[in-house]
């Protein structure tokens, strides 16, 4: 795709127009859809292609997949996949390298100006509604998808260091899930920050996880108002576990399905509650790809 280092990348991505920008063309807003594929293996590849195709226009979405260096994504030449690799570095889970990929895919997703919402994924999540569904969700909110709590807990509050401070405080300190949404101007702000990203650089350290803090924590703490506070990514979490279940061919029903596709409990959107709280949901192993290529048409409606 490019030939830039990390550093031109980045340089150059913040140079783009934000959202507030006039465009001298006529812009059809897109969302772009970045994986982040620790593996370099989409194995959920066919169910995504099939979501992809349902949206009948290619001008409203791009797709970008960070994988491990000299790892080649096997898809067809016909697939929303194909040549959409960017250059990568490795990562390890737990390190600064996990947001590191982040921002390398938002700097890349933000080169192409008609991209507008920024959602970042895993090569084990799926869509749970169709593209049209999720295209007006996102392009229609007043708000970005990050969750950022605070608790005062071991989870929470042993994962910051006093060094942080004063630019962050134990009380500014933040948590949440790693797939988060971004609207342009704060991807552009993101990955423009040369204030806190070095902070978490230096002193979040394996066990401190920055993946699920330095987003949280620098929205929360610059665009608190234009955050939903919450995902739109469905991960189940076991008590006491640092990994999320991962769901077999056995599990992934027609009833688990709809119960992530509509919540129990409402959320809000707009400022208005909905039972619309999740476009996607993880964790799914590569043996539950039949079983939801079996229900796509049925259930998730594409």
């Amino acid at each position: 795709m490019h030939d830039m280092t990390d550093r031109e990348l980045f340089w150059r991505a913040t140079l783009v127009p934000t959202a507030a920008a006039r465009y001298p063309f006529e812009r059809v807003p897109k969302v772009a859809f970045m994986f982040l594929a620790g593996r370099g293996v989409l194995t959920l590849a066919p169910l995504w292609e099939r979501f992809f195709r349902s949206a009948g226009h290619e001008e409203r979405f791009s797709v970008y997949v960070h994988a491990p260096p000299g790892v080649a994504i096997n898809v067809s030449a016909d697939s929303p996949f194909y040549g959409r690799q960017i250059p990568s570095q490795k990562t390890s889970w737990g390190s600064v390298t996990l947001v590191d990929a982040e921002r390398r895919l938002l700097a890349n997703a933000l080169l192409d100006f008609s991209n507008e919402r920024f959602v970042l994924l895993s090569e084990s999540c799926i869509p749970v509604h169709n593209f049209t569904t999720v295209y007006d969700y996102l392009v229609g909110s007043r708000h970005s998808f990050v969750e950022a709590y605070y608790r005062d807990d071991r989870g929470c509050r042993s994962r910051y260091s006093r060094r942080m401070a004063p630019d962050i405080t134990l009380r500014e300190w933040r948590k949440g899930s790693q797939w988060l949404e971004l609207s342009r101007d704060l991807a552009a702000s993101v990955l423009a920050d040369t204030r806190y990203y070095p902070l978490f650089r230096r002193h979040c350290t394996p066990s401190c996880y920055p993946d699920e803090h330095y987003v949280q924590t620098y929205v929360s703490l610059r665009h608190g108002a234009r955050n939903s506070n919450r995902t739109v990514t469905r991960v189940e979490w076991p008590a006491g576990t640092s990994h999320p279940v991962t769901y077999g061919a056995g599990d992934a029903t027609p009833e688990l399905v709809r119960s992530i596709r509509t919540s129990a409990e409402p959320c809000a959107y707009n400022s208005r509650l909905t039972s619309t709280c999740y476009l996607f949901a993880r964790k799914f192993s590569p043996d539950a790809l039949a079983p939801l290529l079996n229900m796509s048409a049925a259930v998730m409606h594409y």
